[in-house]
């Protein structure tokens, strides 16, 4: 798949795709297994990054608002399942991260592709946000996220739904 945005990138109402990414202890999670759940996906460029640090400590925080209204938050990076672990570790993160080497996910959601940081064009992840329903469509997404604030307005959405 190109970097670049795609005429099939998954818009608000469509079905999260089928796809199986492993976690951060190796086991599988297979997306369409969590049928029946709303479930929060959250894209992140880099473990133990600044901004990547302070997103996923703001869903830590969160965390007990967002379950108990029923919604499971995860998160997904190109990082390796290590790597996630010693992230875990270090900020406490009570919730699952899965990793996306190859993109394959990412792409279809219109996280992975050209971006312009501090006027340099690069291709990596674009910090992104997704609400799906129990019945496994995307209900909001949040594209090209800015950290501050952001988790605050994904659950008080999540909290409507």
């Amino acid at each position: 798949m190109t970097p670049d945005i795609k005429e099939s990138i998954l818009q608000v109402g469509d079905k999260i795709p089928d796809i199986s990414l492993p976690d951060q202890s190796g086991v599988e999670l297979n997306l369409g297994s969590l049928k029946g759940e709303p479930f929060i996906l959250y894209f992140y460029p880099k473990d133990n990054t600044p901004g990547c640090t302070k997103e996923a400590c703001s869903f830590r925080d969160n965390y007990s608002a967002f379950t108990g209204a029923g919604i499971r938050v995860i998160g997904v990076s190109p990082d390796s399942a290590n790597s996630h672990v010693k992230f875990i570790e270090k900020f406490d993160i009570p919730f699952t991260l899965l990793t996306d080497k190859n993109h394959e996910l990412m792409e279809l959601l219109g996280a992975w592709g050209t971006k312009v940081l501090y006027g340099r064009e690069s291709v990596g992840v674009k910090r992104s946000t997704f609400l799906i329903s129990a019945e496994g469509s995307i209900v909001e997404a949040w594209r090209n996220v800015r950290v501050a604030g952001h988790v605050e307005k994904v659950l008080a959405r999540a909290k409507n739904l």
